[in-house]
C-alpha cells in the first residue's frame, strides 16, 4: 500500500486577471501559503506555462519546475482538458467549442483538431521533461448527443462513433506510451467516455492501450446517481490521477438527474465545495489506500454557493485529514506464531 500524495489544487478555476491568481509566483505562493504540496497546470494560459516551450526546451522545463519548488511546491500533472475536448467534436457544438482554441482556427474544424492533438503531442513530451508520470484530459464527444435512446439511434451508431474516437486517439496515446506518461481522462458528462460502461467500451476500442486511464472524481458519478465507491473496485488499476471535487444529488418531484435546464445553484444535482456536498471521502480515501494509488488529491473547486478561495483553504485541510498513512505492518502481529512447515502440518493434523 501506499500513502497517497496531496494536497494539491487545480489551478483553472483560480487562475485569473488580479494578483496572486495572474502570475505563476504570485498562484505558486497563495497555494503555498494555505498548505498545498501540489498544483496541478492548465496548459493554455501563457502566464504559467508555454506547453510547446516545455516540450521543446528541457532548460525551459526545469524552470518551471523549479519556481514551483520554490514554494515547497512541485506540479502533479499537466492539465489538457480543453484541448483534449477539441480532439472529438460534433458540429452541434462546433461554435461553443471554438472559444477553447486559436483564433485562427475558428469555424476550421479540422484545423481545430490538427491543433488540439498537437498540443496533446506536446503535452506529452513536457510531461516527461517535467518528470510526471501522468496527465488529466478530456476524451471529446461526438456521441452526447445521443446518449438518451430518443429518436431510437440507428444500428451501429454507437459503435462506429467509438470507433472514430480510438482513430484519433490512438496516435495520442502511442505518442504518450513513447515517453512513459498516462494519458488520464476524467470520466465526465458531456464527454464519450462519461461512466464505467462507455470507458469499457473506449478501453476495447483502442485495444486496451495500456496508456488510456482514468481520472476518478466522484462528484460526476452522484449527479449520475452512480456507485462512485464500487467504481474504484471496477477499476482501481487504471486510476492515475484524482480530483477531489464534491456534489450533491436533491430530487424532487420536479426535476431529477438531467436538471431541467435550471442554473447550477436551482439544479437537483450540483457541484458543491468539498466537504459540502454528499461524498464520502474516507470511504474514498480508504479504498485507495487499500488499492495502492500512487498519484495525488487534487482539489477542484467548483461550487455555486462558496466563494472559491474559503473553498480552497478548506478544501486542502479536508485532504490533510482524508490521507491515511499506510501501515507498514499487521495490528495483529503482537499475536503472530512463530511456525515452519512441520508445524504447519501438525496443526493440520497431519
Amino acid at each position: 500500500m501506499t500513502t497517497i500524495q496531496g494536497p494539491a489544487v487545480f489551478l483553472a478555476q483560480f487562475i485569473g486577471d488580479e494578483a496572486p491568481f495572474n502570475s505563476l509566483d504570485g498562484i505558486c505562493k497563495w497555494a503555498s501559503d494555505i498548505g498545498f504540496k501540489g498544483i496541478q497546470m492548465p496548459t493554455l494560459d501563457p502566464r504559467f506555462i508555454d506547453l510547446q516551450k516545455a516540450a521543446e526546451s528541457k532548460t525551459y522545463a526545469d524552470e518551471l519546475a523549479g519556481t514551483v519548488a520554490s514554494y515547497g511546491m512541485q506540479i502533479t500533472e499537466l492539465s489538457t482538458h480543453l484541448q483534449g475536448q477539441l480532439v472529438a467534436v460534433h458540429p452541434a457544438y462546433d461554435n461553443m467549442f471554438d472559444a477553447f482554441a486559436p483564433a485562427n482556427v475558428h469555424g476550421n474544424p479540422k484545423a481545430r483538431q490538427e491543433w488540439a492533438v498537437q498540443q496533446l503531442k506536446y503535452a506529452a513530451e513536457a510531461s516527461h521533461n517535467l518528470g510526471l508520470n501522468a496527465m488529466a484530459t478530456f476524451s471529446g464527444s461526438l456521441l452526447w448527443q445521443y446518449f438518451h435512446p430518443w429518436p431510437q439511434r440507428p444500428e451501429g451508431l454507437v459503435e462506429e462513433g467509438f470507433a472514430e474516437l480510438a482513430k484519433r486517439w490512438m496516435p495520442i496515446l502511442n505518442e504518450f506510451d513513447k515517453y512513459g506518461v498516462d494519458v488520464c481522462y476524467e470520466i465526465h458528462p458531456g464527454e464519450d467516455l462519461f461512466d464505467g460502461e462507455t470507458y469499457e467500451m473506449f478501453l476495447k476500442a483502442v485495444n486496451n492501450h495500456q496508456r488510456a486511464c482514468i481520472l476518478y472524481d466522484p462528484s460526476h458519478f452522484v449527479l449520475q446517481q452512480l456507485d462512485y465507491i464500487q467504481y474504484i473496485d471496477f477499476y482501481h488499476e487504471r486510476i492515475k490521477a484524482f480530483h477531489v471535487k464534491d456534489a450533491e444529488f436533491n430530487p424532487t418531484g420536479k426535476q431529477g438527474t438531467f436538471g431541467g435546464y435550471q442554473s447550477w445553484a436551482n439544479r437537483a444535482g450540483r457541484y458543491r465545495s468539498p466537504g459540502d456536498g454528499q461524498v464520502d471521502f474516507k470511504t474514498i480515501f480508504s479504498k485507495l489506500a487499500q488499492y495502492d494509488y500512487k498519484g495525488w488529491a487534487v482539489m477542484e473547486w467548483e461550487c455555486c454557493l462558496k466563494n472559491q478561495e474559503d473553498g480552497a483553504r478548506e478544501g486542502a485541510e479536508l485532504i490533510r485529514n482524508n490521507i491515511i498513512k499506510v501501515t507498514d505492518k499487521a495490528f495483529d502481529d503482537f499475536a503472530s506464531v512463530k511456525t515452519n512447515q512441520a508445524l504447519n502440518r501438525k496443526n493440520l493434523g497431519l
